[in-house]
């Protein structure tokens, strides 16, 4: 009796076990979309596809050939950010995955859109591809930015991920291999055998934010291409919006300095504050913590290190929080972390921290070159930039710094906000921060317009972003300033930004009196500063 007890609960034990077993391998995440056995939830033309052997296979002879490339597409969904992952075998000709892939009108099983390449010959496995969707976007071992400048579209080469002939050396001819695809936001990466074969982030997001997924069996000479074990994960995009899945948030830390200037400028903590409310309520996948500088000292490393992008809003120069731990920051952009610069936190001194600066945004603010006076900017034009998205023509009077040093020839950065200074700008003599030759040459002699705001995609994958205003804190009561600080801080988190910018809110007077590390003065205008909000806001409808 008591050892069938003793055996009854044992075997209890062991189903619970097995139960939790069970649950585990559920919930990492990877869904099988193919069963082994049947081309279930796969939509192909039958006189080329089949199961064989446990694989989905397409196969052309020379008696039947295909007249065009044609594709067996998945039927179980549309997929946005997601992993997949699936082995090849390929005997002759060539084939793709095709992913956020789009269905050619009145062309039954034919696909256009992303393809992650492969084939039989030396070249091209592992390439992305755009089907029928602007060819060649990344060649073997490539890091890629797609972009348009002056409306044409623009493949950059921003750096590599290996040598070509060293990636086909770890591909089996005529056997099987493992192909990885991510697809995070607009950044793609593909992996053949655990070895990245390219990397690539698309800039002109219009279109293929999210997409079918297909197997393509090319035309040409007689060819046999097979396909087993296709795993994918994170399947949905985040609903109605081209960003990362919705159970991976990204993490945006907000770095808030001392104050410095008296109330109502360089108000940090209550600027961070504000920003980080927004995001967090934006519905999109990123999670924003303000860190007090002035409370909590630097963050930890633990801190910095969850970080997929980190926000500086401070006193900059000497005195930049960041003069300290530029080797720490620079282990973090390696691996692709983002970074913002806010109003002084875009300057520091030259040498170190304006090289890193150069590598992480793509400009700062180099004394005896940039000037930093009041005046009122009118941003009237935005380039074709997430980070502009929604964006509509406002003015500010604002402390704009410009004549920024920037990387040479503006290499990988984008301006985003630019006007030409009054010549009032310059009236100051020469000094560090005041006046220099070159800048008046720029600005009064050859009218050349002025960047206040940029963008630098950088080739490790990361993101940067700086912008001189921010000194008045009012002037995050404006809309279209607000909403575009938020779209670079979620840009260069990793996620891409909706098509109409990041929810930028209703912002009140109020609003903008909270979390402030000063008392409120006694004789504090709201009306005032209500009427200047209105203003401002008014003029950008």
């Amino acid at each position: 009796m008591v050892r069938t007890k003793w055996l009854r609960a044992a075997l209890m034990m062991l189903v619970a076990m097995s139960g939790s077993l069970a649950a585990f391998a559920q919930d990492d995440g990877w869904v099988s979309i193919f069963d082994g056995k049947s081309l279930d939830k796969w939509d192909g033309n039958p006189e080329f596809w089949r199961v064989e052997d446990g694989t989905i296979t397409g196969q052309t002879t020379k008696e039947n050939p295909t007249k065009g490339n044609t594709f067996i597409i998945w039927r179980g969904g549309e997929v946005g950010d997601f992993e997949l992952t699936l082995d090849y075998k390929i005997v002759g000709g060539n084939s793709g995955i095709q992913y956020r892939s789009f269905e050619v009108p009145d062309n039954k099983w034919v696909i256009g859109g992303y393809q992650g390449d492969f084939e039989a010959g030396d070249t091209y496995s592992g390439i992305l591809y755009g089907e029928r969707y602007r060819g060649i976007l990344a060649n073997r071992g490539q890091k890629t930015v797609l972009k348009k400048v002056d409306g044409k579209f623009k493949v950059e080469v921003v750096g590599s991920v290996g040598e070509s002939k060293e990636i086909q050396s770890k591909i089996k001819k005529e056997d099987w291999n493992k192909y990885r695809i991510v697809a995070n936001g607009f950044h793609f990466q593909h992996f053949i055998n655990d070895t990245p074969t390219i990397d690539c982030v698309d800039e002109d997001t219009e279109k293929r934010a999210k997409g079918v997924l297909a197997l393509q069996l090319h035309a040409g000479p007689p060819m046999k291409v097979q396909f087993r074990n296709i795993k994918i994960k994170h399947l949905k995009a985040s609903a109605g919006q081209a960003s990362v899945s919705d159970d991976v948030k990204k993490k945006v830390l907000m770095l808030a300095g001392n104050p410095s200037h008296g109330f109502g400028a360089h108000d940090h903590l209550a600027g961070c504050s504000l920003l980080a409310k927004l995001i967090n309520s934006s519905g999109l996948p990123v999670e924003a913590q303000v860190h007090s500088l002035k409370n909590s000292g630097w963050p930890k490393p633990e801190q910095i290190a969850a970080a997929n992008t980190i926000v500086i809003y401070s006193d900059g120069g000497g005195g930049h929080p960041f003069n300290a731990h530029i080797a720490e920051l620079a282990e973090r952009t390696k691996k692709g972390t983002g970074i913002v610069c806010i109003h002084y936190g875009v300057e520091v001194p030259k040498g170190a921290s304006g090289d890193a600066f150069l590598d992480w945004t793509g400009g700062y603010f180099e004394t005896h070159w940039s000037v930093n006076p009041h005046w009122v900017a009118n941003y009237t034009k935005f380039p074709e930039h997430q980070v502009a998205r929604g964006v509509k023509p406002f003015k500010t009077n604002d402390e704009w710094y410009y004549h920024m040093r920037f990387r040479e020839g503006m290499e990988g950065v984008t301006a985003i906000l630019s006007d030409l200074p009054p010549k009032e700008t310059l009236n100051r003599g020469d000094g560090p921060h005041s006046g220099n030759p070159d800048v008046r040459k720029a600005v009064l002699e050859n009218k050349e317009a002025q960047h206040m705001a940029w963008a630098r995609q950088r080739a490790d994958g990361g993101r940067g972003f700086g912008c001189s205003g921010g000194h008045v804190h009012w002037n995050w009561g404006n809309d279209q300033f607000r909403k575009l600080i938020l779209n670079a801080i979620v840009w260069t988190s990793g996620v891409d930004v909706p098509a109409d910018g990041v929810k930028a809110g209703k912002v009140t007077v109020d609003d903008l009196l909270e979390n402030h590390d000063e008392p409120i003065p006694a004789d504090f205008n709201k009306a005032r500063i209500q009427a200047m909000l209105d203003e401002w806001n008014n003029a950008s409808k």
